[in-house]
């Protein structure tokens, strides 16, 4: 999992970055709203929709935004969202899967097929690359005085699986269903949670530099840019030095 604290490291720091357009606040309702849809309204009884409200507010998203992207799940006007994976190769055969919530499945996979074309990839059909991948709760928290020792230690007491280092970070890893409640553990633990969201980690990677590792972020950028995008994961594995 080396190469995904890369990419963990480089979205931890465009979230910040990033944290005042309204691209990002838009991208979150939609994952509050179908969170809400999907679960119910109330927080306390749905994971989900507990997790995207406090991602949203790590990025300082109002709290009417919040409360209308609520309220947008039960609205009778309002458009309905689908939840959609695409799977595709990009540069040196690099594996990706990318997690849509749109209002038009054929307005969406158009877009993403021609941005995989753009970038010399392709779209493939559903499994095509998902076997190479596991779905995995990823949670982030500050790395404040926490040695590796304090927090592998701490991560086996609260239920997970691993830990990454993640440069600015540490990551703790747990089986999917049990994000939440590895969540709550650390919480009770201590820790600052940043972010906790299911992950697409990959079993293996390929490394990618110079030319190759500029249309990989190339392509990236370009799928994340997309309005319909929510996440982006990919198996490419590099040198952080290198995008200095």
């Amino acid at each position: 999992m080396a190469g995904h604290s890369k990419w963990a490291n480089i979205q931890h720091r465009k979230s910040r970055q990033d944290s005042k357009r309204a691209k990002v606040f838009t991208k979150m309702a939609k994952e509050i709203t179908v969170a809400a849809k999907m679960g119910g309204p109330d927080p306390d009884a749905n994971p989900r929709l507990r997790a995207a409200i406090a991602a949203a507010r790590k990025i300082s998203m109002p709290g009417d935004n919040i409360k209308r992207a609520i309220d947008k799940s039960t609205a009778a006007d309002a458009a309905t969202l689908e939840e959609i994976h695409y799977e595709g190769y990009g540069p040196a055969g690099t594996a990706f899967i990318v997690e849509c919530l749109t209002d038009n499945r054929n307005r969406t996979a158009g877009e993403i097929r021609s941005i995989f074309s753009k970038a010399g990839g392709n779209m493939g059909e559903s499994g095509s690359v998902a076997w190479q991948f596991d779905k995995k709760g990823y949670l982030t928290s500050p790395k404040g005085e926490r040695s590796e020792d304090d927090v592998t230690e701490i991560c086996l007491e609260v239920g997970g699986e691993d830990i990454e280092d993640g440069g600015e970070f540490w990551a703790f890893i747990s089986a999917p269903e049990d994000l939440h409640a590895v969540r709550d553990a650390l919480e009770e633990q201590g820790l600052e949670v940043e972010s906790a969201k299911w992950e697409m980690l990959p079993q293996n990677h390929i490394q990618v530099e110079g030319e190759t590792l500029e249309k990989v972020m190339r392509l990236m950028e370009k799928l994340d840019d997309c309005d319909d995008v929510q996440n982006v994961w990919n198996n490419a594995d590099f040198d952080e030095a290198a995008l200095s």
